[in-house]
Order: C-alpha cells, then sequence, then structure tokens
C-alpha cells in the first residue's frame, strides 16, 4: 500500500469526498488535511500554491481542481 499520498479536504465538499471514495476503492491509503484550519491552509498555499479543496499531493507533484479534472492524472500517476 502506498504511504505517500496526502489529501487536503475541506468538511462538506463533494468533490472531496469522492476522491477519498475512489482512493478507498482503489484500496490506497491516504494522509487527510483539513483546510479548514488556518495553518493547514497556509501549509496547503505553500506547498501546492492553492488552497482550494480537495487538493493531492503524491510525492513532489500537486493535483488540484474537481475530482472529474483530478482523475485522469491520478489514473496516471497511481498506475500499479
Amino acid at each position: 500500500m502506498r504511504n505517500d499520498i496526502l489529501i487536503y479536504t475541506s468538511p462538506g465538499c463533494p468533490d472531496c469526498a469522492a476522491l477519498k471514495q475512489w482512493l478507498t476503492e482503489a484500496g490506497l491509503g491516504y494522509h487527510e488535511r483539513d483546510l479548514s484550519d488556518p495553518s493547514v491552509s497556509d501549509e496547503a498555499k505553500s506547498r501546492c500554491g492553492v488552497r482550494v479543496a480537495p487538493v493531492t499531493v503524491i510525492g513532489e507533484q500537486c493535483l488540484y481542481g474537481t475530482f472529474a479534472n483530478q482523475l485522469p492524472q491520478l489514473q496516471v500517476l497511481l498506475k500499479p
């Protein structure tokens, strides 16, 4: 199982829920950080240049935008 997936999410965000469900169904573990915490929001901005949920960090790659927009890149980056 991978352990290098970090996601920045916001409570009630439907794209965040879709991302977490997809990762779980794919059997991929992840670490989650809550963007509603100002320090976490600052961390996401510093690391990836954005504070919009969801943000997915895999290694040094930052993906952001809707889940539908992230999905093609996720599939490439997380291909077994």
